[in-house]
């Protein structure tokens, strides 16, 4: 995992496919016109200069038109108004076009020449209607049309057709003139809003892909740090449990043979305390790995970015202990991503309370509330394990005290609450500080995914755990 490909399950760093992505406007459109839109209020995305075929293009064609103009008739070296005129307005008219050109991203200054360009260009296009002077108002009134917003490039696309009526009824054209070059602008202009809509909408469907990777990369994300918690639970319920339940057995065994009378011990006994003191040095240290690997998987999948604590003299969500005839059917299910079938519940829960009352010497009782009827695998698993967890930190917390569990059928919810009394602060049991503060949490998760509601902490001088799930 990880990588410039993936998402690595601990980290919010954007992947590098999502940091670049390929603007494939850029690279179809690039070449046809350039990528940078305006508003009223300025540029809208895009690159400040035009791609160097639209600007060498643009050079041209000004080139072109300067180099023809005064090779038409009438002409600028003509005496008299109009011969002026002509002069004045294709000089000015390549100054705003020269200044357009290098505008750059500063819109007001390409908006002015635009404008300048439009009066200009028109007028010279009505004064000397046979030469390429119609040009200017072309490229005026399609630049416009995909650079400026509707209402500006209809402002100069009508200074532009005015200017160019304006200066042809003066001099006489051509009724077909006066009518065709307005025609001409007016189309180009519509094409130029054409254009600037479909550059639009291809922005659109480029930030709505990037919308999307980044949508699909979080959920990804999302789905590693489910993934994290789901296995940091199933480590908890197997191995936790599994390592400190071996741990109370093989102590117990410790003890019951140094009961034993030293005169009565042969080279056998004290060769098996040994090997048991290896054995729980051994699961001691296997605890302490799984807590850390708890650790690991839970750091970058916490909601809350804490463990449940353990209150002073109260259970704590830990990695607990369970008899070890009950553990192999535990680890099964487990195994099997799957909980005890619906029709199985109850028999599991009074097998799981019977090993727990066979190993210890307290009195754990389990009632039924209710008619006992299927429910789901999820839930019922969900209420396996509560029992299970309470059952287990009545053991570390309160050692020898009595537990209830409670198990309430309705229609439509399925309740587990496991009641044991709360021991006194100095009374704490010799395994009340063992565990890694996440076995309530992973109930609280468990709970949660299915629809329900685990709440665990003191009530009325006892601690309960109380599990609310619908089945």
């Amino acid at each position: 995992m990880g990588g410039d490909d993936g998402v690595h399950p601990a980290s919010t760093r954007v992947p590098a496919r999502i940091q670049r992505p390929r603007h494939y406007r850029r690279d179809v459109l690039s070449l046809i016109t350039d990528r940078w839109e305006t508003t009223r209020g300025g540029p809208r995305g895009g690159s400040a200069n035009p791609p160097p075929a639209i600007a060498a293009v643009r050079i041209i064609v000004l080139v072109v038109m300067l180099a023809t103009v005064p090779l038409a008739s009438p002409h600028p070296g003509l005496t008299g108004p109009r011969g002026i005129a002509i002069t004045v307005a294709l000089a000015v008219t390549a100054v705003a076009w020269i200044v357009w050109l290098r505008a750059g991203g500063r819109y007001w200054l390409m908006v002015t020449a635009l404008a300048v360009m439009a009066v200009a260009g028109g007028t010279l296009a009505g004064l000397s209607p046979f030469s390429t002077a119609i040009a200017v108002g072309c490229v005026v009134t399609s630049s416009a049309g995909v650079r400026l917003s509707t209402e500006a490039s209809l402002t100069i696309t009508a200074a532009t057709v005015a200017a160019f009526l304006i200066a042809g009824f003066t001099v006489r054209a051509p009724a077909e003139t006066l009518a065709g070059y307005p025609a001409a602008f007016i189309g180009l202009w519509a094409f130029g809003l054409t254009r600037r809509a479909y550059l639009l909408r291809a922005e659109e469907a480029e930030a709505a892909l990037e919308q999307a990777r980044r949508a699909h990369a979080a959920e990804n994300q999302a789905s590693a740090l489910a993934e994290r918690a789901r296995i940091a639970r199933e480590i908890h319920d197997v191995l936790a449990h599994s390592l400190a339940a071996v741990s109370v057995n093989l102590q117990a065994a410790e003890g019951l043979l140094g009961a034993l009378p030293a005169d009565s011990r042969g080279s056998e006994v004290v060769k098996a305390m040994e090997c048991i003191e290896r054995a729980v040095a051994f699961t001691r240290d296997g605890m302490t790995e799984t807590r850390r690997a708890i650790l690991a998987l839970r750091e970058g999948s916490d909601a809350d970015g804490e463990p449940a604590a353990a209150p002073t003299g109260g259970p704590a969500g830990t990695a607990g202990l369970v008899a070890t005839a009950g553990l192999a059917a535990t680890a099964g299910l487990v195994a099997t991503s799957a909980g005890p079938a619906p029709t199985r519940l109850v028999a599991e829960l009074r097998k799981l309370t019977d090993d727990f009352r066979a190993d210890g010497d307290a009195v754990i009782d389990l009632e039924l509330i209710g008619e006992p009827r299927k429910v789901g695998a999820e839930p019922a698993l969900t209420a396996y394990r509560t029992a299970q967890e309470g059952l287990t930190n009545a053991r570390k917390h309160a050692p020898g005290a009595p537990v209830t569990v409670g198990v309430t059928f309705t229609s439509a919810h399925l309740e587990v609450r496991v009641v044991n009394a709360l021991p006194a602060a100095d009374e704490a049991g010799p395994l009340a500080h063992a565990g890694g503060g996440y076995g309530l949490t992973g109930l609280r998760e468990r709970a949660a995914l299915a629809g329900g509601t685990l709440t665990a902490g003191p009530e009325d001088g006892q601690w309960s755990v109380h599990l609310r799930i619908p089945a």
